[in-house]
This record gives structure tokens, sequence and C-alpha cells, in this order.
């Protein structure tokens, strides 16, 4: 483990092998059973999440006892409640392991020693964090104006290889619509010879 997310660092943060080395001892790499939470309302989120195998999702639960998809975590993604970590505030949200992972655990020790150490480890996570910000002001937008077939369109563009993953009331829940209504959404895409999946 952790090969995955050396080439991540070096393809994209443009962390040497030596480099990568030196910082691993402050990594934790686990394999985990589908299932798992990570994290629970109340807690302290104490690491971001990268998914080196398998899928992750962050969501939250309302008085009704409804789950609220707010991010999946493919592979190759991260994967964190960022206002419980950064202000050491409880989480409102659920971590949990949709499929058999393999994760790597990054804390502030690592984000720290990784920055002192490489200025371009600094401004790409600085450049992610953005990113993320930007994701969720698109995801806010879709859920108040657009309509279903145009949050499923968005929702096939970020997560191509989801479809067949994970169930259709989990992406239901993402899109904030009934399973009902995404076999409709789905249905009208057939007839127009949209294939989904």
């Amino acid at each position: 483990m952790l090969e995955k997310f050396k080439s991540y660092l070096n393809k994209n943060a443009g962390l040497d092998d030596k480099q990568f080395e030196s910082l691993s001892t402050y990594l934790k790499a686990e394999k985990i059973k589908k299932n798992t939470i990570l994290l629970n309302p109340g807690e302290v989120c104490s690491h971001s999440f990268f998914v080196e195998k398998g899928l992750l999702r962050l969501y939250t639960i309302d008085d009704l006892g409804k789950e609220h998809v707010i991010q999946f975590a493919p592979e190759n993604w991260i994967v964190s409640d960022r206002s419980s970590a950064y202000f050491n505030q409880p989480s409102d949200f659920y971590i949990d392991v949709v499929e058999d992972s393999e994760v790597v655990f990054l804390d502030k020790v690592f984000m720290d020693k990784a920055s002192e150490q490489d200025l371009n480890f600094r401004h790409y996570f600085e450049k992610l964090l953005h990113n993320h910000i930007r994701h969720i002001q698109r995801r806010v937008s879709l859920l108040l104006g657009a309509t279903a077939e145009q949050r499923y369109m968005d929702f096939i563009k970020l997560y191509p290889d989801l479809m067949l993953r994970v169930p259709q009331w989990m992406i239901a829940s993402y899109l904030g619509i009934t399973p009902e209504s995404l076999s409709r959404v789905r249905k009208e895409l057939a007839k127009k010879h949209f294939k989904t999946s």
C-alpha cells in the first residue's frame, strides 16, 4: 500500500521518492471492510482519507432518518469534513466505506511536514481546497436550480465509473431526488438514446 498515493503526490504535487520516503513515517494506510464507519457525527474529524482502492462516501442523516449523500470518494479522491478538521469542531457528518477499501489516513502532522519540505505540495493542497469549494458551490447551485436530469448528467460527468458500483438509492440521495424520480430520469434519457451505464 501507499504506492498509489506516492504516484498521486509525485504527479500532482511534485514530491519525489526520497521526499515521500521521509514523509511516509507520518502516514497510516489500512485495508478497511465495507460498511465500516470512519467518522460519526459529534466526533472531531482528525484525518483526511485518500482512497487507494475502493469507495467512501460523506453523508448526513436528517431528523426523519433520511440519508443525504454529500460526496463520493472513489480511487485517487480525498474526502474529509474540512470544517471539523480545520476548526476542531464536532462533525455533522458520517464518512463510511461503500466497498472494501484501501485508505491512507492523512493528519495535520503529515500536511504540515509535507508543506515544510516542499512548497509545491503546499501550493497543490491549496489548489485542492479551492477546487473542493468550487465543486461544493456548483453542487449547491445544481440542487437549487437545476432539473433532476441536469443533476444526473452532472453526476455522470463527475463520477463516470460509479453507475454500477453504488445502489440507485445512493445516487438518488446524492441528487436530492427519490429513487422513483431517478428511475424516470433514466427512462427518459434511454428514450433519447443516452446510455447511462
